[in-house]
């Protein structure tokens, strides 16, 4: 099974994911909306500049991401960094972010983070896959093992 593509199928079913920075010694997160994603597991999240969160990722780029929906979980580790690209936010643009940047596609406000993942995780029960793990949790009940699961359920993938 090609791990970093079901990653990747997965990441293009969320719309939204919890995005933690740190806050000096702290860890601050946020729920965010993914603005696009890139041909791999690169993504892009929608931001003023002037919000602590890039602060946050201009001293520490080390950022994660988790999202969730269901039966499906990823968690996502990486680097962040700002990025102003107009063009890319052009493509991106939503009707929606008007209520955060009035000024529209070109708000001076306005710009991107760009996750590049260094790491990802997946727990995926979803349909045949829940079938399965619920089949697995009953054997386990019964014998007083763990449930076994297989790389369409949960892997660690590296980026």
């Amino acid at each position: 099974m090609d791990t970093e593509k079901h990653l990747s199928d997965l990441l293009s079913e969320f719309k939204t994911g919890m995005l933690i920075t740190r806050d000096g010694g702290s860890l601050h997160a946020r729920p965010m909306a993914v603005a696009g994603l890139s041909t791999g597991p690169d993504l892009y999240l929608a931001t003023s500049i002037a919000t602590p969160k890039v602060q946050e990722v201009e001293a520490n780029p080390q950022v994660l991401l988790t999202f969730q929906a269901n039966n499906q979980f990823v968690s996502l580790e990486g680097q962040a960094r700002v990025n102003r690209d107009r063009t890319l936010i052009d493509k991106l643009w939503s009707e929606s972010w008007k209520v955060w940047f009035p000024g529209g596609k070109e708000d001076p406000e306005l710009c991107l983070l760009e996750i590049v993942p260094s790491g990802g995780e997946y727990w995926d029960n979803s349909g045949s896959n829940g079938v399965r793990y619920a089949i697995e949790g009953m054997k386990a009940l019964f014998t007083g093992q763990k449930p076994q699961t297989d790389a369409e359920q949960h892997a660690k993938v590296k980026l």
